[in-house]
């Protein structure tokens, strides 16, 4: 994938936001930062770099899908309250991918593990 400057600053403004933002809201930021930035633009950016395996997209915990530029296996928590999400080490569970793989005999590629509840700001 060659550079971009658009790329950059989309990757920019996930590190900056860790609590995994969706489209619409990297959009209302970089629309502060940047001025007029075109919705197509910024979702074919985010295409590609899920495409490269350089930030990840997060579905099934609402509607839009979310994205993170943590691309190391983890799980997440999801507030149910603000909607914040927040990364959760793997190491929590650290054999679970094998547990799961021995129950089901099957060869688990990857996982998307989401625990809900209310964050500590929220409590």
């Amino acid at each position: 994938m060659n550079y971009s400057r658009q790329r950059e600053i989309i990757l920019e403004a996930l590190r900056n936001n860790v609590v995994h933002p969706t489209a619409e809201y990297i959009h209302s930021v970089l629309e502060k930062q940047y001025g007029s930035v075109s919705i197509a633009t910024l979702y074919r950016n985010l295409n590609q770099l899920v495409d490269n395996g350089l930030i990840k997209r997060i579905d099934g915990l609402e509607v839009p899908s979310h994205f993170d530029h943590n691309t190391h296996e983890h799980f997440h928590f999801m507030c149910e309250k603000c909607k914040k999400i927040f990364d959760v080490s793997s190491d929590v569970a650290p054999d679970i991918v094998e547990k799961a793989q021995q129950e089901l005999g099957a060869k688990i590629n990857g996982y998307d593990i989401v625990f809900r509840g209310i964050c500590n700001d929220c409590k």
